[in-house]
This record gives C-alpha cells, sequence and structure tokens, in this order.
C-alpha cells in the first residue's frame, strides 16, 4: 500500500516574483530521509482558441529558459486573488487582442509534478471578437493562427514542443470531432 511522505522540515532557499523554492526533509515510508527541491508556483492558464474557420490561435515568443522561440497556446501565471477565469479573459486580450463570447473550463493539470506545485486551469475560448490591442509590458509576441491539422503534424515533427500546446491541440481536435 502506498504511503505518503512526511515532512520533517522545510527550508525557503528562493522567494521570487514568479516562483519560490524550497527545500523539504521528508521521511519516507521505508522510515528513510530524503530532500526534495520544490518549485511553488501560483499556478496558471491556457487558453485554447478556436476560430470560426476552426482554426487556432497561438503565440509564438522568445522562451529563456530553452533558449529559443516557442509557438503556444495563449496562457500566463495567475495573479493574487484572481480567479482563474478572470486570468483567461486578461491573457487572452493581452496576449491575442480577442476576447471570447463563450469561455469554457475545460480541465485542470499538473505540469510537473516530480518538482513543482504549478497547476494550469484550461480553457475553451469561442465565438472570438478582436479588441484593442492590450499588450503586457515586456512581453514580445507574434499571433500565429493554424489549422488544426497543421499542429497536429508539427507535434509529430517536434517543432511543437509546450506541454500546454499539445495538450490544447489533442483536446481542441476531441471538440471538434464532437461538434
Amino acid at each position: 500500500m502506498l504511503k505518503e511522505e512526511k515532512t520533517m522540515k522545510s527550508e525557503k532557499v528562493y522567494e521570487g516574483k514568479v516562483l519560490n523554492l524550497k527545500i523539504d526533509t521528508v521521511e519516507l515510508p521505508d522510515k528513510g530521509y530524503s530532500k526534495r527541491e520544490i518549485v511553488e508556483h501560483p499556478g496558471g492558464v491556457a487558453i485554447i482558441t478556436i476560430t470560426a474557420n476552426r482554426e487556432m490561435v497561438l503565440v509564438k515568443q522568445y522562451r529563456k529558459a530553452v533558449e529559443d522561440f516557442v509557438l503556444e497556446i495563449p496562457a500566463g501565471k495567475l495573479e493574487v486573488n484572481e480567479e482563474p477565469r478572470e486570468t483567461a479573459i486578461r491573457e487572452l486580450r493581452e496576449e491575442t487582442s480577442l476576447e471570447a463570447k463563450k469561455l469554457s473550463y475545460i480541465t485542470e493539470f499538473y505540469t510537473s509534478p516530480g518538482y513543482s506545485s504549478e497547476k494550469i486551469h484550461l480553457f475553451l475560448a469561442e465565438d472570438l471578437i478582436e479588441v484593442d490591442p492590450q499588450p503586457d509590458s515586456g512581453e514580445f509576441i507574434e499571433k500565429v493562427t493554424l489549422p488544426l491539422d497543421d499542429l497536429l503534424r508539427m507535434i509529430e515533427r517536434g517543432e511543437i514542443m509546450d506541454s500546454k500546446t499539445i495538450i490544447g491541440v489533442f483536446i481542441a481536435m476531441r471538440f471538434l470531432e464532437k461538434n
């Protein structure tokens, strides 16, 4: 039978604007001890955007952590006391200059539960309308609209490697199959 690890000690190593890092000493089920390096993250949202032409709106931006440009579905970090739906509305507007007449909650998932608490809340945006651009300061983003079939081929070729985007594309395909 599986048992939980019991935290014996927790030490905050770094406190930042986007994340915190702590090291926990845990007692294992076999009574041994180990250290766990944990990234504390407030969570975020990601938005699947489907146009009237059954295409998806994505954003392309440079990601320093991987030293490359990454094609992603619109997404962003939850702000303090902000509900995921509010974050989705804000991020969709900031990153794509779009609003959704219909915004549906789909699911939530952990990005890397082996070392991070980050949870993504996934939404589906439909019936999109263009609005005045309201870019977030410090973000340099290109909006890209592509057919789902092209996105699937890009995933298969390793051109799209962002996990939330891969999840979003497959959920969008499933959604369009049903409708």
